[in-house]
């Protein structure tokens, strides 16, 4: 079955153009050139991945993803952002929100279509069933169904964000790089800068609540989780 990608984005050019590429690499595309009508394609089906673009004609694209990332039954789609705007506090907000990859315009397609396949390939990574992926002290992970629990309460999280925790828990103890999580976690050499991880980390602790304690800084280094619960 072929893996179905949204694409929305207003300019016309823009779009036929990465309409007929990615379809050339196997991919089913559905576009729609405003926000109303992206959402109408998501309310009448489920997706891959989604290429999101931010400036649109009736809105942001912000606004979009922040709505798909706290659909519980739509978190888990990657979201890819397309946009002019390369400013670095427009990628934090995007990442903050639980994009999972930003492209700034003008780009080359063919980059697109590599971190397309790399978001995908992150999903499609054969899940490993290790006993400390499911439970560490009162931190809960339920693999499967992606669900997270603390003290028995579930926690939503961004498809990144339970991505980088079962990193984190899978190597408990090892101290990991930020560029090494740049690597394993968004699943290339990202462009993007080391501050995304720590965005990332400082919004896992977070939610974490009082499992956030486990992922420690090591300064100068990167980021480690505890060996062991106290």
């Amino acid at each position: 079955m072929l893996q179905k990608i949204l694409l929305i984005e207003d300019e016309p050019d823009i779009r036929k153009t990465l309409e007929y590429n990615i379809s050339r690499e196997g991919y089913d595309v559905v576009s729609a050139p405003s926000l109303s009508e992206g959402r109408n394609h998501l309310n009448s089906g489920s997706f891959s991945l989604i290429l999101l673009d931010l400036m649109l004609p009736d809105g942001s694209g912000l606004d979009l993803c922040r709505e798909i990332k706290s659909d519980k039954e739509k978190v888990a789609t990657p979201i890819i952002i397309l946009t002019a705007k390369d400013d670095e506090v427009d990628k934090v907000v995007g990442f903050e929100l639980g994009a999972d990859d930003y492209v700034t315009k003008p780009f080359s397609v063919r980059e697109l279509i590599l971190r397309i396949k790399a978001v995908l390939k992150r999903g499609e990574r054969k899940q490993e069933n290790l006993e400390v992926q499911r439970q560490f002290g009162e931190l809960l992970i339920d693999v499967d169904s992606h669900e997270v629990f603390v003290n028995e309460q579930s926690i939503t999280l961004t498809a990144l964000e339970f991505k980088l925790l079962r990193q984190l828990v899978d190597r408990r103890g090892r101290v990991q790089s930020r560029d090494q999580l740049l690597s394993d976690v968004w699943g290339y050499s990202a462009d993007v800068t080391t501050r995304t991880v720590d965005t990332h980390i400082k919004r896992l602790r977070e939610k974490l609540g009082s499992m956030g304690k486990y992922v420690q800084t090591i300064r100068g280094v990167g980021y480690k989780f505890t060996r062991t619960p106290e």
